[in-house]
C-alpha cells in the first residue's frame, strides 16, 4: 500500500515532503486537518496573506463544488429516498404502523446515525470486513467497492439526521391534530427536540462546518446531548400520560414494553461508551519545528493506531496517528494546521528529533523530495509512479483538498484505485 502526504504548503513555497506507509500517517482531526512535515520558505507577510486567502478559497470550492456525484451523495440520497417513501405512505394512510409510530421512526433514524459514528460499532464492522474480504483471493473490485461504501457511511449519518427531523415533524403535526389525546408538556418537549435536531443539522451544513468548525463541533455535540436528555423525558411523559384522566401514572412494565425506550437506551449506550475509555494522563511536549509539536506518552502501542487528545474533553477532541517503538513510549506528531495545533507551544524551524525520526525509517518507506533542488513536484505523477513501481493494489492519500484531488484523479486516470479524505464531516 502506497501513501502520499503532500504538505499544506502555499502555492509558491518550498517544502519538504516525507512519504511514509499508510500505517504511519499522522493527521490532526477526523475531518481534514492533516499532519505534515514541511519546510516553508520565508516571504513577505502580504504575499503569505494573499496566498493563504487563495488557499482557503480553493479548499472550500473543492470541498463544496468540485467533488462530483460521490458515493457519499449516492448513499445520502438512497437513504433519504427510502425514508421519504415510507413517510409518504404513512401520510397517505398506506402505512398505518408508521403513521401510528412516527416518533419511533424518528428515533430509529437517530439510532442509525449514531451507529454510523460509533467507533465501537465501526471497529467491529471493519474487523469483520477485513476478516471476510481481506484475503488475497478476493477480487480487488470487491475490496475497493466495499472500501468506498465504508468510507462513505457518513452519508447514512447525515441522511438519517434529515430524516429524523422529517419523521418528528410529521409526528408533531399528528399529535397537535389530536391534542385531546396528549398533554401540552409532551408537545412542548417534542417541539424543543425538533428545534435542537434542526439546529444540529444546520450546524453540520458543509459551508458552516468547514468555515466555522468549532461552532459546528460544539453545537452538534451539546445540541445532541440535550436532545437525548429531552428524548428520555418525552418517552417518560408519553408512556405515563393517561388521556382519560389527563394525569401521569408511570410504571416499569410500560417502560419495558415501549419500543421507543429500547431504541433510546441503545442510543444512550453508544454515546456513553467512548467516555468510559477516557483517561487523564501525563504527557511530555517538545517543539519539533515552527509547524509541528511532538506529544509523548508512556507505554508502547501497536503500530498503525491513532489516539485522541483534548485540552477540554467536553468541547473538542483531536485525533492523531501514533508513532511507537512498541516498548516504552508512543508519540503523536501534531502539525500546526488547525486552531488546536497552532495553540501548542512551537518555536524554531524543524527540530532535531523529527530529523532523527525521519532518518531512522527504513529507506523503502521514506521518500524525501527537496523542492529547493528538484522543484515543486507533481504529487499525482509521483503517486502513479510509486504505485506502478511497487505494484500496489491501491493508493491512500492523506492531504488537503487540492492535494487529495490531484492524487486521486491522477491515479484513477491511470486505472489505479485511490482513496483520500472525502470531507464529509
Amino acid at each position: 500500500m502506497y501513501a502520499v502526504s503532500p504538505g499544506r504548503s502555499r502555492s509558491s513555497s518550498h517544502f519538504c515532503d516525507i512519504d511514509i506507509d499508510a500505517d504511519k500517517d499522522d493527521h490532526d482531526d477526523d475531518d481534514d486537518d492533516d499532519v505534515e512535515v514541511e519546510f516553508i520558505a520565508e516571504g513577505t507577510q502580504d504575499a503569505e496573506k494573499q496566498q493563504q486567502k487563495k488557499a482557503n478559497s480553493s479548499r472550500i470550492s473543492i470541498i463544496l463544488l468540485d467533488q462530483g456525484f460521490t458515493v457519499y451523495k449516492w448513499i445520502f440520497l438512497v437513504c433519504l429516498a427510502l425514508n421519504m417513501v415510507a413517510l409518504s405512505l404513512a401520510a397517505s394512510g398506506h402505512f398505518p404502523y408508521a403513521k401510528e409510530k412516527a416518533s419511533l421512526f424518528s428515533i430509529a433514524n437517530i439510532l442509525a446515525l449514531t451507529l454510523c459514528r460509533s467507533e465501537a460499532t465501526l471497529r467491529i464492522l471493519f474487523y469483520l470486513v477485513v476478516k471476510t474480504i481481506g484475503k488475497p483471493f478476493v477480487p480487488l473490485r470487491i475490496k475497493t467497492s466495499t472500501t468506498s461504501f465504508l468510507q462513505s457511511l457518513g452519508g447514512i449519518h447525515s441522511s438519517c439526521g434529515v430524516s429524523s427531523i422529517s419523521w418528528l415533524l410529521f409526528s408533531l403535526v399528528l399529535t397537535i391534530k389530536n391534542k385531546n389525546k396528549t398533554s401540552t408538556e409532551i408537545i412542548v418537549v417534542a417541539f424543543v427536540i425538533l428545534l435542537l435536531l434542526f439546529l444540529s443539522s444546520l450546524a453540520a451544513f458543509p459551508l458552516v462546518r468547514h468555515l466555522h468548525h468549532n461552532v459546528f463541533e460544539r453545537t452538534h455535540r451539546f445540541a445532541g446531548w440535550t436532545a437525548l436528555i429531552l428524548l428520555w423525558l418525552f418517552i417518560l411523559l408519553s408512556i405515563s400520560y393517561d388521556p382519560n384522566s389527563q394525569s401521569y401514572h408511570f410504571t416499569i412494565s410500560k417502560m419495558i414494553k415501549n419500543q421507543e425506550s429500547w431504541f433510546t437506551l441503545a442510543i444512550t449506550i453508544l454515546i456513553v461508551l467512548p467516555w468510559l475509555t477516557v483517561r487523564k494522563v501525563a504527557v511530555r511536549v517538545s517543539t519539533a519545528s515552527s509547524h509541528a509539536t511532538i506529544i509523548k506518552f508512556e507505554g508502547g502501542v501497536e503500530a498503525g493506531l491513532f489516539g485522541r487528545i483534548s485540552p477540554s474533553p467536553l468541547s473538542e477532541w483531536h485525533a492523531f496517528g501514533i508513532i511507537s517503538d512498541g516498548k516504552k513510549e508512543h508519540m503523536m506528531l501534531a502539525g500546526a494546521v488547525g486552531d488546536f495545533t497552532r495553540s501548542l507551544d512551537i518555536e524554531t524551524n524543524f527540530g532535531k528529533e523529527i530529523v532523527e525520526l525521519v532518518r531512522n525509517y527504513p529507506k523503502e518507506k521514506v521518500i524525501v523530495h527537496d523542492t529547493g533542488v528538484c522543484g515543486r513536484p507533481n504529487v499525482g505523477e509521483m503517486s502513479v509512479e510509486g504505485a506502478t513501481t511497487w505494484n500496489c493494489e491501491v493508493v491512500i492519500v492523506t492531504s488537503n483538498p487540492q492535494g487529495s484531488k490531484d492524487v486521486v484523479r491522477a491515479c484513477k486516470k491511470a486505472k489505479i484505485p485511490a482513496f483520500g479524505p472525502i470531507w464529509d464531516s
